[in-house]
């Protein structure tokens, strides 16, 4: 097994069109989704950023430096995110990037550990969970930034494709005992009442 250092990545580029609202800064339970997010995700990765568009300021408070899209790819999604984060990754001398949605306050808590367990020079480690593979809960080798760019570059911007295109291994992740799936996304109003129906469990407050 390859020894990894990890730079973790939160995805919150996007602009929340389906929710009505910014999902990161919204509230579930007494913090906004994006503080579940980094609360899980921090102590499992030797630093954590994030990527954001916009204005930078709405996340002062979360103690993250904040990384824009490049100019050239602004706006063009996920993968956007992860050419940034790859970049940084590869300037400080990090072996892999590993990335979560910023609106996923049920993530798994050993994700990471799952996903470099399987590490391999080249190789991209990918979530599997109950709705099949998340290519957005994934351990990416720094080397593959290349990739990254030339699929953006020629207007080929979904990640799930450009992952299986590439020397990739599937992580099959159960859920954890409370949440019928690890990966929910808050991606509409119904996800996030679903959300905090969970939140309400004392299971999941234990967990959380």
């Amino acid at each position: 097994m390859l020894v990894v250092n990890i730079l973790g990545l939160i995805l919150a580029g996007g602009r929340s069109t389906r929710m009505g609202e910014d999902k990161a800064l919204m509230l579930l339970g007494d913090r906004p989704v994006l503080a579940h997010a980094i609360a899980r995700f921090q102590p499992q990765v030797a630093r954590l950023v994030l990527n954001g568009n916009g204005d930078t300021a709405r996340f002062a408070g979360f103690g993250l430096e904040v990384l824009a899209d490049a100019p050239a790819f602004a706006g063009q999604g996920p993968l956007a995110g992860l050419a940034v984060g790859l970049e940084v990754a590869a300037r400080h001398g990090f072996s892999h990037l590993a990335c979560v949605p910023c609106d996923a306050p049920f993530l798994p808590l050993d994700l990471v550990a799952r996903l470099s367990a399987t590490a391999e020079n080249g190789t991209v480690a990918m979530a599997s969970g109950p709705r099949g593979d998340e290519p957005l809960f994934a351990l990416w080798p720094a080397g593959l930034l290349p990739e990254i760019v030339k699929s953006l570059s020629a207007g080929r911007r979904g990640v799930h494709d450009l992952v299986t295109s590439l020397p990739h291994r599937c992580v099959n992740i159960a859920p954890d005992g409370f949440a019928a799936d690890p990966f929910l996304n808050l991606n509409r109003p119904s996800d996030a009442q679903k959300a905090r129906i969970l939140l309400a469990k004392p299971s999941a407050r234990s967990d959380l």
